[in-house]
């Protein structure tokens, strides 16, 4: 089974998965959508939510073979006046 590291990015700044998953390339997608997801539920708890970040998933050779941007992961439901 293919090894993949998912990074936490925002274009100034990283996060390196030092490990990796083990996983085929079709659970890839849905991994990272719930690693981003996981992402913004820790900044929910600490109250604030920066939607700046990214998550892109590399193959063990550091090309990478899908991306998701934060704002994407959610829907923003505002409130209705």
């Amino acid at each position: 089974m293919p090894l993949y590291y998912l990074h936490l990015r925002d274009g100034v700044s990283e996060l390196l998965d030092p490990d990796g998953v083990l996983m085929p390339e079709d659970a890839i997608p849905g991994v990272a959508l719930r690693a981003a997801r996981d992402c913004i539920a820790g900044d929910v708890m600490n109250g604030r939510v920066e939607l700046k970040y990214h998550i892109d998933v590399e193959d063990e050779h550091g090309k990478i073979v899908h991306s998701v941007a934060f704002p994407d992961a959610v829907e923003i439901v505002p409130a209705k006046s």
